[in-house]
C-alpha cells in the first residue's frame, strides 16, 4: 500500500497532466509530502536491494537490517493511515480552495498560469466533468460571468478545442458537462470501494 502511494505521488509530481500537478502549484504541504515519499521510496529500494544481497550471500547482518527497517515501515503505516483519515476534511477544504482560485482566475489566453490551467483542462476533458462541485462553479470566473454563452472548451460535450473559452450552441445543459470533479470522484470511489479495500487488505 505504501509503495502504491509513493509511486502515485512520484508519478503525480513528474506528470504535469496529473490532478496532483494542479494542487502542487499552490499546496506546499503536498509538495513537501511528495519529496518525503520519494525519499522513502528510494530508501525502501535500497533496503530491498540490501535484503536481496543478504539473502543471496547469506549475510545475517544485512538480513537483520532489512527486516528491522521493513518492520519500522510496516508499523509507521498505521499512524500514517490514521493521520490521513483524520486530515481528510482539512485536505478537502484546501483542495477546494485551490481549485476555486484556479477557476476564478482562469484565462488561458493571458499566458500567466498555463501549466495548471492546461492540466485542469486535461482533467475536465478526459473525466467528462466541469468545475469542482458542478459546472456552476465557473460562474465565478469574470470572463464567463460577463458572457451569455461561453464556458471552458474542456467543459463542452464533443468539443475539439483543448483550452480557453468556447461559445456553445443550444441549451447549456445539453452542451456542457454538469457534474463536477468532486461529485464524480465520490461516485467513482463508491462504485470501486470493494476493489480498493481488497487491494489495501491484500
Amino acid at each position: 500500500f505504501l509503495g502504491a502511494v509513493i509511486l502515485d505521488l512520484e508519478y503525480g509530481y513528474c506528470d504535469k497532466t496529473s490532478f496532483i500537478a494542479v494542487l502542487q502549484t499552490s499546496s506546499s504541504y503536498l509538495r513537501t509530502g511528495s519529496y518525503i515519499l520519494i525519499a522513502v521510496g528510494g530508501f525502501t529500494m535500497v533496503m530491498g536491494f540490501l535484503g536481496c544481497v543478504g539473502a543471496v550471500n547469506e549475510i545475517r547482518c544485512l538480513l537483520g537490517l532489512y527486516f528491522t527497517f521493513l518492520l519500522i515501515i510496516l508499523i509507521a503505516q498505521v499512524p500514517a493511515g490514521v493521520l490521513i483519515y483524520f486530515m481528510r476534511d482539512a485536505s478537502l477544504d484546501e483542495m477546494s480552495s485551490i481549485i476555486h482560485d484556479l477557476i476564478v482566475t482562469y484565462d488561458y489566453s493571458d499566458g500567466r498560469n498555463t501549466s495548471a490551467e492546461d492540466t485542469w483542462d486535461y482533467i475536465q476533458r478526459n473525466v467528462n466533468v466541469c468545475g469542482w462541485t458542478s459546472y456552476q462553479n465557473w460562474t465565478d470566473n469574470q470572463i464567463i460571468n460577463n458572457s451569455t454563452n461561453e464556458y471552458p472548451c474542456s467543459c463542452m460535450i464533443n468539443q475539439t478545442s483543448p483550452n480557453g473559452f468556447c461559445a456553445y450552441n443550444g441549451t447549456l445543459r445539453s452542451s456542457v458537462y454538469t457534474t463536477g470533479l468532486h461529485a464524480g470522484s465520490e461516485s467513482w470511489l463508491q462504485n470501486n470501494l470493494g476493489i480498493i479495500l481488497g487491494v489495501c487488505v491484500a
